[in-house]
């Protein structure tokens, strides 16, 4: 799933508890699950980003022509706008869309 199709909220929520622990046996391993996902989506944005603001660096420049660089700031403002990598990862978590597994439970077996 793309970070910009996303239908996680841009503002602060509160979720029911239920539906979050459902799917394991305490809330804290949502969580830890949750949590590693939005650390993911975290890598992938910053990536991302660094990719499109580096097609516009100038490595010989002034400070001037630092600040004058308009593209880099569209680019920069787009991304503050996208919901945050932890909004994101509930929403998944949620929807289904994320794959997990317990390895101490699998060598417990």
């Amino acid at each position: 799933m793309s970070v910009k199709d996303s239908k996680a909220e841009l503002t602060t929520i509160t979720y029911d508890r239920d539906k979050i622990e459902e799917k394991v046996d305490s809330i804290y391993e949502a969580i830890v699950i949750m949590g590693k996902r939005a650390e993911q989506i975290n890598a992938e944005i910053r990536s991302e980003l660094h990719n499109k603001l580096d097609e516009f660096a100038v490595h010989n420049s002034t400070l001037e022509e630092v600040f004058e660089n308009r593209e880099q700031i569209e680019i920069s403002k787009h991304y503050e706008k996208l919901p945050k990598p932890t909004s994101i990862a509930i929403q998944e978590w949620l929807d289904d869309e994320i794959y997990f597994r317990n390895t101490n439970a699998e060598s417990e077996n």
